[in-house]
């Protein structure tokens, strides 16, 4: 089982199918096929049908606001018939990914569906944000002993402590906490992403970054403040569209959020780190105290035959002062970095 954080601590990066699959079985293995290509570390899924996650009724309560920019005016049940990705699937997804070299694992909306990921050996588990105050289901999942995930989009930190106690109390030891807007779209002003550091301190546990914006800055900026999971939203090319599709990324796009998270974490290297091996030729470009005219022994220093600059190889620029005055001790060549024993 591969869990969400590297031997080497870069980011565990995680494409997240949704409905992106459109529909049909080919089209979620080849989302598998393009996301393994682009590098990431693992594919999600969603586990739930249209009737386990609401009631198939047409009134108002069970219609979203209809001036919600991608459902507006939908029905849940409409919405979660089109967007689900059937139980049928999951087996045939999981062992694609795992041919691939790549972990594929699923997020929960009840206990049919913790059972079922069970019954195929599902590695992860995570909780969606709209689930975060669903403690039975954070506990049944908790329960099963596996990394678990929790999305912590529209919470506040009282609802955060409230999910990962009872996580902790059914035993789980392997919490990574998701900064997360929950907004679809969400603006990257409002990704907040020094939430991280906090979150870190306040619960003593791994986090990451649930990125629903429409690019990759802030996943980067996110690595940059020590997230260890980045999710983002999957697509099979910049044109798809669907229910997901306006905050999801290409392949092209993911491929290159892999690489930038990946040289992002490479960059952190170690607060420790000076005057590197990689920076020898700057060090060797230092100004220094060079002879600016020829002299000869016994003529005095001054500021017109002495002057500081590039390479190194002579005195500091600060021994300047000390130089003017004195005399040399041998005839010297224009260009010649000074020392100490070139004076008297």
């Amino acid at each position: 089982m591969k869990n969400p954080e590297k031997q080497d601590g870069a980011p565990f990066i995680v494409a997240e199918l949704s409905a992106n699959h459109g529909g049909t079985l080919a089209r979620a293995k080849k989302l598998v096929a393009l996301a393994s290509r682009a590098g990431v570390d693992a594919v999600k899924l969603q586990t739930y049908t249209p009737d386990t996650m609401t009631l198939n009724v047409k009134s108002d309560h069970f219609r979203i606001d209809k001036n919600h920019r991608l459902w507006g005016g939908r029905y849940l049940h409409d919405l979660y018939t089109e967007a689900h990705t059937p139980w049928e699937w999951h087996r045939t997804i999981y062992e694609s990914a795992k041919d691939l070299g790549i972990t594929a694992f699923s997020t929960p909306f009840d206990y049919t569906a913790v059972e079922f990921l069970e019954s195929i050996d599902n590695p992860i588990y995570k909780i969606a944000s709209i689930e975060i105050a669903h403690l039975p289901l954070i506990a049944k999942v908790a329960g099963t002993g596996k990394p678990l995930i929790i999305s912590t989009g529209a919470a506040n930190l009282g609802e955060i402590d409230r999910a990962v106690e009872t996580a902790r109390h059914q035993g789980a030891d392997d919490i990574t906490l998701m900064v997360c807007t929950s907004a679809y779209p969400a603006n990257d002003i409002d990704s907040n992403l020094s939430r991280i550091p906090l979150l870190q301190e306040a619960f003593g546990a791994k986090v990451g970054f649930s990125d629903h914006t429409t690019g990759i800055g802030s996943a980067i900026a996110a690595v940059a403040l020590g997230a260890t999971v980045i999710e983002k939203h999957f697509k099979l090319n910049k044109k798809e569209t669907g229910v997901d599709s306006e905050f999801s990324v290409s392949p092209i796009e993911m491929a290159q959020l892999v690489l930038e998270c990946r040289n992002a974490h490479r960059a952190l290297g170690s607060p420790n780190a000076w005057n590197l091996a990689s920076e020898s030729t700057s060090h060797d470009l230092r100004p220094s105290i060079h002879v600016s005219e020829n002299v000869t022994r016994g003529e005095v220093a001054s500021a017109e035959n002495l002057r500081i600059c590039r390479p190194n190889g002579g005195l500091a620029p600060q021994a300047l002062s000390r130089l003017i005055g004195k005399k040399f001790s041998k005839s010297l060549n224009r260009g010649h970095p000074t020392q100490w024993s070139d004076f008297t």
